[in-house]
């Protein structure tokens, strides 16, 4: 019964971020006002962690087989990536070398700034 209700719990946020993006008119995905919406409720307390944190654990250990049908879907339609398969190799490993530098040195900044807040504390 814990998982069922917190799991009702990110699908009602997940609907939230639903009706942000219908409602706002950017061009912002519905999930990524979801998780917005997530983090300002843990942020602010309104949700606990332990009110969402097992099912988003078991969330979070199905992931890769979310990603099935997305795979099976792309060899459907390798006829017409053919021609542009090198390309999109290449844009895709460099963005996610960048996007890997860009997190790490965000998490190195913030975990410096934090130590030096503790420090004066």
């Amino acid at each position: 019964m814990k998982y069922l209700r917190q799991f009702c719990i990110i699908l009602f946020v997940s609907f939230l971020g639903e009706m942000l993006h219908i409602v706002i008119p950017l061009p912002v995905p519905a999930s990524v006002y979801g998780l917005v919406l997530m983090l300002l409720a843990l942020c602010t307390g309104i949700l606990k962690q332990e009110q969402v944190g097992a099912a988003a654990d078991f969330l979070i250990e199905i992931m890769p087989v979310m990603f099935i049908p997305a795979a099976v879907g792309l060899l459907d339609a390798w006829p017409s990536l053919r021609p542009v398969w090198l390309p999109v190799i290449l844009i895709t490993v460099i963005t996610t070398v960048i996007v890997m530098a860009v997190t790490g040195r965000v998490t190195q900044h913030i975990i410096r700034r934090s130590n030096k807040h503790r420090k004066y504390e």
